[in-house]
């Protein structure tokens, strides 16, 4: 049987010799078309071969299309209605940091805290602009001891987002009118401070001796007519005291400040114009259009 399989072998011309040897190698010009990579080069730096790769773009930076906010820059962050969004400063040496909240012509309602620590909520606010592109809202929140976060809350419908941006470089700070001017205000007393129509905007510094620190800011142009609401609570009013600016632009602004605290919590107030347009009066003509009690012609 096996003389009659090598003759059929034989006869068909089939070399049994090298039937089970290995395939010769290939000429020596002979090259893979696709270099082998090790897993380092995966975190090393990009070669000239391989394509590299940028980091994705963060889901607050991506414009979505059809979509409607604020305009916003690298370090604004758009915080939808009903969200919230936190910055945590860690290091000791950040004392102050400032916070800017603006929409695109929308009102704005959130609440600002400032955690230190857990469970303890040193300040406080809640915030309503009537118009966030007209009137953006801009506070000074102070951050002795850290570490602090401060967390931004949009209360309002899905269909008000705003930009808030929180940074702890190059921060406002009081003029020296605005300290000297600091007036105290008895718990449960009011006090309103009117401003000409040449004043853009208006410092706000309040504080206390070290008592805690409840009052309410308010932005009147017009009878009980609110453009900008600040309802206010600081665990110690000396150790971190509140300052903000408030944009008035037009006429008739009045800046009205409530004590809400008992008797025994008086504060200290001071209210002094910030910025002031020149060019406001410019212009305008004595009687141009208008007739008072009719004796203009006479």
């Amino acid at each position: 049987m096996m003389s009659r399989t090598v003759f059929c072998l034989l006869a068909l011309g089939i070399d049994t010799a090298g039937a089970f040897q290995p395939p010769a190698r290939l000429a020596t010009g002979w090259t893979r078309t696709t270099e082998l990579q090790s897993t380092n080069d995966l975190y090393g730096a990009p070669t000239k071969d391989l394509p590299s790769f940028q980091a994705a773009p963060s889901p607050n930076s991506m414009p979505v299309p059809g979509a409607r906010g604020p305009a916003v820059d690298d370090a604004t962050i758009l915080v939808q209605g009903g969200s919230l969004r936190t910055w945590s400063y860690r290091s000791p040496l950040v004392e102050q940091v400032q916070v800017v909240l603006s929409t695109e012509g929308r009102p704005l309602d959130a609440d600002i805290e400032l955690w230190h620590g857990p469970d303890n909520t040193p300040c406080k606010m809640r915030v309503y602009v009537e118009n966030g592109q007209l009137r953006p809202f801009s506070a000074v929140i102070d951050t002795p001891r850290g570490p602090n976060t401060v967390a931004i809350r949009n209360i309002g419908q899905l269909e008000f987002p705003f930009a808030a941006d929180v940074y702890a470089n190059d921060v406002e700070d009081p003029s020296p009118d605005c300290l000297a001017a600091s007036a105290t205000i008895q718990g449960g007393a009011l006090r309103t401070y009117p401003f000409d129509t040449l004043v853009d905007s208006v410092e706000v510094l309040l504080k206390t001796d070290g008592r805690p620190l409840n009052a309410r800011i308010e932005l009147l142009q017009g009878p009980n007519n609110n453009k900008q609401v600040i309802e206010l609570y600081t665990e110690d009013g000396f150790d971190r005291p509140f300052f903000c600016i408030l944009e008035t632009p037009g006429s008739g602004n009045v800046v009205r400040i409530v004590n809400t605290a008992p008797v025994e919590f008086p504060m200290t107030a001071g209210v002094v114009p910030h910025s002031i347009n020149q060019d406001t009066g410019d212009g305008l003509v004595l009687g141009g259009d208008v007739v008072i009690g009719g004796d203009l012609g006479w």
